[in-house]
């Protein structure tokens, strides 16, 4: 994100509040859309609709908008990417809680209290990638089998390839949201693809989806 589109949107903000807070969304639209789909959990997969949530991004960060212009501490996008974030995991607890347990889910990741939400993700969208028949056959072992070696990794790099390469943020934004320099965060991009090549193939799998 350029300084000027950032100046340009806090401007808008200041000046227009919610009237602009959807056009600044609106432009934001595909990437965050990128990361609901990636980050929402699988079993809600055909249960949850991607623009219901976007509309409840809209809805928390009206209200929050006031208090982030007090102090616009982070970029705007990482702060509409961390209300997202919040709308998820509402909406992870409003359809998966104790009384709503689906039999999808019983699989063996319902460690999912203790395991990294990017490790979950991206064993999920690896395996789902799966075509061939006698693949789709063991797709559940597949996916167990990736998760094991991706909570393996150092939990940056885990997080900075799931930023780049599933949510595709560039380099800036991807540093912004984790806090890092832009170097430390490319860095840690190369060395974390090359991880994800190698447990890929230890798991018979061809290529990155």
């Amino acid at each position: 994100m350029t300084e000027k589109k950032e100046t340009d949107w806090r401007e808008a903000l200041a000046a227009g509040r919610e009237s602009a807070l959807a056009g600044v969304l609106a432009e934001c639209a595909s990437r965050l859309r990128k990361m609901i789909e990636f980050r929402l959990d699988p079993c809600l997969w055909g249960r949850v609709d991607v623009d219901d949530v976007l509309q409840d991004v809209f809805l928390a960060a009206s209200r929050r908008l006031p208090d982030y212009l007090l102090d616009p501490a982070v970029p705007v996008f990482v702060w509409l990417r961390t209300m997202t974030q919040q709308v998820l995991a509402d909406t992870y607890r409003r359809h998966l809680g104790a009384q709503r347990r689906d039999a999808a889910c019983e699989v063996p990741l319902h460690k999912r209290g203790t395991a990294s939400s990017a490790s979950i993700s991206i064993a999920a969208r690896l395996a789902a990638s799966v075509t061939s028949p006698s693949k789709a056959a063991v797709r559940a072992d597949d996916r167990e089998h990736l998760h094991a070696a991706l909570e393996k990794m150092d939990p940056i790099d885990r997080e900075v390839l799931a930023l780049r390469h599933f949510e595709d943020l560039g380099n800036d934004d991807a540093a912004e949201v984790l806090g890092l320099k832009k170097a430390a965060a490319s860095n840690r991009y190369v060395r974390a693809l090359k991880r994800l090549k190698d447990i890929m193939s230890e798991a018979g799998f061809d290529g990155l989806a």
